[in-house]
C-alpha cells in the first residue's frame, strides 16, 4: 500500500473496523457477567429477523427492515426503531453488532437520541472509543440500585443532546463521565473511586 494520505487513511479505516469487531466479540462474551435487560430468545429473533438484511448495514436499513419487531426488557415492550439510530451514520458490520447495540433498551434509546442529535450538523465527529465510553457511563448510571427507573441515564442524555444544541459539539467523553459522578453526588448515590463514575 502506498504510503500517501488515502493509503493512511485506508489503514486507520481497518484499524478502526478491527478494533469495533473485537469491541463486539468482548461484549457477547461478557454476556454471562451481568444478565443484560433482554432475554436471549428475544435477541435470537432479532438475529434470524436480521438475515435479510445485507451487512454491513446502516441504522437506516435495519430500522427498514425490522423497526416494528420488539423486544421485552423488565416487563417493557420496546421497538426497534426506538433503539437503533434511523441514520445512514450509523453503521452495523453483522447481526452481532445490532444485538449489542439493542441487548440495553435504556442505554440503545440514550445512544440514539445524542446520535440522532448530531444527524444534522455534517462536521460533528463520534468516534467509536467517545461513543464505547458515552454507553459505559450510561451502563454505569443504569447500574445504581437505588435509581430504579433510570432516572440517571435520561438526564445525562438530555445534558449531552442540549450541549449538541448549543455549541454543535459532543462534549468529551470525559465531560460526560464528570456529569454523570455529578449526577450520582447530588442525588446521594454512593459511588467508589475505583468504580467509571468515581473520578
Amino acid at each position: 500500500m502506498a504510503d500517501d494520505k488515502r493509503g493512511r487513511e485506508k489503514q486507520a479505516r481497518d484499524a478502526e473496523r478491527r478494533r469495533q469487531e473485537r469491541d463486539i466479540a468482548t461484549e457477547l462474551d461478557r454476556g454471562e457477567e451481568s444478565e443484560p435487560p433482554v432475554e436471549a430468545a428475544a435477541l435470537d429473533d432479532v438475529e434470524a429477523a436480521l438475515e435479510s438484511v445485507r451487512f454491513p448495514a446502516s441504522g437506516a436499513d435495519v430500522v427498514a427492515a425490522i423497526g416494528d419487531r420488539t423486544i421485552e426488557s423488565d416487563g417493557e415492550r420496546y421497538a426497534i426503531e426506538a433503539l437503533v439510530p434511523e441514520t445512514d451514520r450509523e453503521a452495523f458490520d453483522s447481526p452481532a453488532a445490532v444485538r449489542v447495540t439493542v441487548r440495553r433498551p435504556t442505554v440503545a434509546s440514550a445512544m440514539k437520541r445524542i446520535v440522532e442529535s448530531i444527524e444534522t450538523r455534517q462536521d460533528a465527529e463520534f468516534s467509536w472509543s467517545q461513543r464505547k465510553a458515552y454507553e459505559t457511563t450510561f451502563r454505569a448510571l443504569g447500574s445504581i440500585d437505588a435509581d430504579d427507573d433510570d432516572e440517571g441515564i435520561a438526564v445525562i442524555r438530555d445534558w449531552v443532546v442540549d450541549r449538541v444544541r448549543e455549541t454543535g459539539d459532543l462534549p468529551s467523553s470525559r465531560a460526560v463521565r464528570r456529569e454523570a459522578a455529578e449526577f450520582c453526588r447530588t442525588n446521594g448515590y454512593q459511588i467508589r473511586a475505583d468504580e467509571w463514575l468515581g473520578i
